[in-house]
């Protein structure tokens, strides 16, 4: 379970250390194995840890390719998918063409949710995060798993 916000800085050759309070745990689960996509509805990255994607493969594997939305959601995903390794220093390269979609620089931030991790760019956090908080106090329709989450 991955969760908070972590600043970190992207090298000149778009590596990132990933930080040390995950490492172990990266390690134990994948060996360090993760892949990297594009995320569907924000300009970030999505980074799970293999057996996690393996398991978002397995699911688009059984939806019916030639529905137009699956064929989209394969392509967004499958399509912009890159294998990275955590080198033996807990770092790993974030391919130059997710860096460009994401509008990634010097400052990033790597955001645990559960299964695995956004990077954003620090700027666009931020403004997604401000632009969150100014909303109305209402999460607005929650699903009905979570209409019993005590906060």
């Amino acid at each position: 379970m991955f969760r908070g916000a972590n600043a970190i800085n992207l090298d000149a050759k778009g590596r990132l250390a990933m930080p040390a309070r995950y490492r172990d745990r990266l390690v134990e689960l994948c060996a360090g194995q993760l892949v990297a996509t594009i995320a569907l509805e924000e300009r970030c990255l999505w980074i799970y840890p293999m057996p996690a994607w393996e398991a978002v493969e397995a699911q688009l594997r059984k939806a019916p390719n030639l529905n137009p939305a699956v064929k989209r959601l394969n392509r967004l995903l499958i399509g912009n998918a890159n294998e990275i390794e955590l080198d033996s220093n807990g770092r790993f390269v974030v391919p130059p063409l997710l860096r460009e979609h994401a509008g990634l620089d010097k400052k990033v931030m790597l955001v645990g949710q559960l299964d695995k991790f956004e990077l954003w760019s620090e700027d666009a956090w931020e403004a997604t995060t401000a632009g969150y908080l100014d909303q109305e106090q209402s999460l607005g329709e929650l699903p009905d798993v979570l209409q019993t989450l005590s906060l």
